[in-house]
């Protein structure tokens, strides 16, 4: 026992001692410092200051995999300021120097409560291979301010970017949009680069391929700074006045050097055909709730269980489709207790989608994730397992509240394994929807799904689908069904 506690009171002062050699000042008398703060999220992406989590702690180095702007905070820890403070800095590289640029060039300034400033590091071209780039802090303009932390373990007075292996691809966020089709109408649409791009590279590439309708021009905004997304204009040729018709265009995105194509690849512009409905029939209101963001609809599709065909169950956060006041089928949700008309939301009357209520996963879709194996829930790679405008209602008679006709709305989704293995595939079909008990709805359909890979065509099978976790089994039904797909 008496060594026991020999041995807790040495370590006690060793501890004591190691501690006083790092020079903390504890409290209010801490001397002020300065020194890089970057900070790293558990996917390896920076955490972009003003954004504060103090769970984690500074990194000295980072690997870089994008083309984007990467921000390096640097903070100086003090009260605040009287005058103003500034500390300069290097920047080197081990490889080619025009590859990048920093802004500021060489010096940064803090003042007043404004004790963070930020090092932007921005690349022109693609670096080559094992190149790193070195920031270090050299001098400020106060001496009594100490560069680095106030230890000698983990100073953070210099930062390195480790310039790692560039993946730049491209998508598209949305997958869709309608058209009223006159003359002149104009949609912006967005190309999404996830891990940024170089202007230089795309400035005259050709990455579209197009199955067109109808007929348009198509113009892009210049680059500027932006290296995340480029917004193009696509503008009506041709007056679309055939209510009877359907008027279609696609556009796919393509592979070309050194960019590839993934997720959403395709980009529908379609001019639906018209039916004269009520919008206070309203349809949709049936299948949603805008103040539950976690509202489901409950399904059963008519699917092998691997050795017979059964119902089987699904179900997925249902939402209604936000749409601008001059849509032709919008109808008032909510006036946000203003007499401001310019914040009030529209739904689609006759409209809803799947989605998940926040982050990066996947619902499941028309229980579309029973379709296949190996796939993955990530939206990055299997975007269509969110379908945000995925039912279409039509009202019998144009008016009714209690039943009609319904469409899935024709569209590509993609799906996959991983960012390298991703399949297209085209979504239709029809069926019927109506009260059959007081305030239960039943929407009864046919989903079909094309990709020749996959199915070696079109398959299809039918489906039910409730407003209410409650409802009747379906009777089983003396049709084959489709069986689990391997991606």
């Amino acid at each position: 026992m008496t060594r026991i506690k020999i041995f807790s009171l040495l370590l006690t002062a060793l501890l004591y001692i190691s501690c006083s050699k790092d020079d903390y000042k504890l409290g209010s008398d801490i001397d002020p410092y300065i020194r890089f703060n970057f900070l790293v999220k558990a996917d390896n992406t920076p955490l972009e200051y003003p954004t504060i989590n103090g769970s984690l702690v500074p990194q000295s180095t980072y690997e870089n995999k994008s083309v984007k702007t990467l921000k390096v905070p640097v903070t100086l820890t003090t009260r605040s300021l009287k005058e103003t403070v500034t500390a300069n800095f290097s920047a080197e590289t081990s490889g080619v120097s025009d590859s990048f640029s920093v802004n500021p060039v060489n010096q940064l300034s803090f003042q007043g409560s404004k004790l963070t400033d930020t090092i932007y590091v921005s690349f022109d071209k693609r670096w080559a291979a094992n190149q790193s780039i070195n920031l270090k802090l050299e001098t400020v303009s106060d001496p009594d301010i100490h560069i680095g932390n106030l230890n000698t373990a983990y100073p953070n007075n210099t930062f390195k970017i480790d310039l790692g292996t560039i993946a730049t691809n491209y998508t598209f966020p949305v997958t869709q949009y309608n058209v009223k089709g006159e003359v002149g109408e104009t949609i912006d649409f967005e190309v999404n680069f996830p891990n940024g791009f170089f202007p230089e590279e795309i400035k005259n590439a050709n990455f579209f391929k197009f199955q067109n309708g109808f007929e348009y021009s198509l113009t892009r905004d210049d680059f500027g700074d932006n290296r995340s997304s480029v917004t193009y204009h696509l503008t009506l040729l041709e007056d679309l006045q055939n209510d009877d018709a359907r008027y279609e265009s696609k556009i796919t995105l393509i592979n070309i050097p050194n960019y590839t194509a993934t997720g959403n690849t395709n980009l529908t512009i379609v001019k639906p055909i018209k039916s004269l409905r009520d919008i206070q029939a309203n349809p949709a209101s049936k299948f949603t709730d805008p103040t539950n963001a976690f509202y489901l609809t409950y399904g059963e599709h008519w699917f092998s269980n691997g050795t017979t065909c059964t119902w089987q169950t699904f179900n997925a956060l249902t939402f209604p489709v936000v749409v601008t006041k001059d849509d032709p089928n919008a109808i008032l949700y909510s006036d946000k207790g203003t007499t401001n008309p310019n914040d009030d939301v529209y739904h689609d009357a006759f409209k809803i989608g799947f989605n998940v209520a926040s982050g990066t996963n996947t619902v499941n879709s028309f229980g579309l994730k029973r379709w296949f194996s190996n796939e993955s829930n990530s939206a990055a790679i299997s975007p269509g397992f969110n379908i945000k405008s995925a039912l279409e209602f039509f009202p019998a008679n144009g008016n009714s509240k209690t039943e009609g006709t319904v469409l899935v709305i024709p569209q590509d989704i993609t799906i996959g394994s991983s960012a390298t293995n991703t399949h297209v595939i085209a979504i239709s079909g029809e069926g019927t929807y109506k009260e059959i008990s007081n305030g239960l709805y039943e929407i009864s359909f046919e989903l079909k799904l094309t990709n020749d890979k996959l199915f070696g065509g079109t398959v299809s099978t039918q489906y039910r689908m409730y407003n209410n976790r409650t409802y009747p089994k379906p009777t089983a039904l003396s049709i084959p069904c489709p069986k689990e797909v391997t991606l």
